[in-house]
């Protein structure tokens, strides 16, 4: 950590709070609100931390935080890019080649999110990999946070572990698979070398006859919204649409999950918040 690191990152956490109202991440304000902008729970719910954990490097205390914790904090604060790295270099953490730009999510991105507490929502990078889900995305489609490595693309799972591939139904895999690759394509020429993309494009190459083949297409176009089918373990099969919304600059894609209103599909993902616990 820089010289007088931890006195300087606690106050910009301070400071990054201060500047947050409820209203900006999706809170309901109260009626007996004292605090100047977020609560230190708040805060903590937002970044999943433990409100002791957060309070104390507020207060220049505890242990020494990890990048990840402070890539965590940037998301819950809504820091802009240039707040985040600034963020991890008060933590003694340059910012490095493999932490992207495509890493963070777009405070602009983040504050759409915060609207669409009751919808299947999440951030996917240039490989295919998500960088956030809503906790009904999560209830939809599994939670994508304990994946690690190759393992984070979704393209790389898709063709690697055929668990992956039970969320769609049998007659839909083969339209799937020739989607994801063609978005791995179009990623891979605009990311070049090294990126995420060209490791997922190398291991799959090299060990994926059928990903060599749907490669060798070259086929490239991206569709931005798309009916779906899915098969979910508790409530069966639903039908959806999926509303996919990019950032230019960040190489982010915003997919929104909707259900046809008093449609079956729409009371089981219903049912399926009730199940989760994100009661709507």
């Amino acid at each position: 950590m820089v010289s007088d690191g931890r006195a300087q990152l606690a106050d910009f956490l301070r400071t990054r709070r201060a500047a947050l109202q409820p209203e900006d991440v999706g809170m309901p304000r109260g009626p007996r609100r004292r605090t100047e902008g977020l609560r230190r729970e708040e805060v903590a719910a937002l970044a999943g931390l433990s409100v002791d954990y957060y309070s104390r490097m507020e207060q220049s205390r505890g242990p020494h935080p990890s990048e990840q914790m402070l890539v965590a904090l940037a998301r819950g604060l809504r820091l802009s890019l240039d707040e985040r790295d600034y963020l991890l270099r008060l933590g003694g953490y340059p910012v490095p080649a493999r932490m992207t730009r495509g890493d963070h999510v777009d405070a602009g991105i983040m504050r759409i999110l915060d609207r669409l507490g009751d919808t299947p929502a999440m951030v996917v990078g240039s490989a295919g990999e998500i960088l956030y889900q809503t906790a009904l995305a999560k209830a939809l489609f599994g939670d994508e946070s304990h994946f690690s490595g190759l393992e984070r693309s979704v393209v790389y799972r898709w063709f690697t572990s055929p668990a992956s591939r039970a969320i769609y139904p049998d007659d839909d895999h083969d339209e799937r698979a020739g989607d994801f690759v063609s978005d791995l394509r179009t990623a891979y020429v605009r990311d070049g070398r090294p990126s995420l993309v060209a490791d997922v494009v190398d291991a799959l190459t090299e060990s994926n006859a059928e990903f060599r083949t749907l490669w060798a297409e070259h086929r490239v176009e991206r569709k931005r919204s798309r009916y779906k089918q899915l098969v979910h373990p508790e409530v069966g099969a639903l039908e959806v649409y999926c509303q996919s919304l990019y950032d230019i600059d960040q190489n982010q894609g915003l997919l929104v999950f909707t259900t046809t209103p008093g449609s079956d599909s729409d009371e089981k993902l219903r049912l399926l918040s009730v199940v989760s616990g994100n009661v709507v």
